[in-house]
């Protein structure tokens, strides 16, 4: 008897794995850019475990992954290079990027 099971809420980040499409878009990134590096961010009340790649020119990405250890699996399956964000944080190449794209979006 389930008396007191507690319901999941929707939005409320739980460990659900990555989906097939978010794994197949970031294998394309991976495939399709040079210098592509993941960088893990932790799990938080309102998101799941999250990967962003990141590209030589900065361009990134950003899926969910299932855990950091489902990321480091995937980076090492592609032969990339995975970091954690809360150690490492974000490149400047990221920021570069992000900044020329809301130059072009504004220009």
């Amino acid at each position: 008897m389930a008396l007191f099971r507690r319901r999941r809420k929707a939005g409320v980040a739980g460990s659900a794995a990555a989906s097939k499409a978010d794994l197949e878009h970031l294998e394309q990134f991976v495939r399709s850019r040079r210098g592509v590096e993941a960088l893990i961010e932790p799990r938080t009340t309102v998101t799941e475990t999250t990967v962003i790649l990141i590209a030589h020119d900065g361009e990134w990405t950003r899926r969910r992954i299932g855990s950091p250890d489902e990321a480091r699996r995937f980076g090492f399956r592609l032969g990339i290079p995975v970091y954690d964000v809360a150690l490492v944080g974000y490149p400047q190449r990221m920021r570069d990027y992000n900044a020329r794209r809301k130059r072009a979006e504004a220009g």
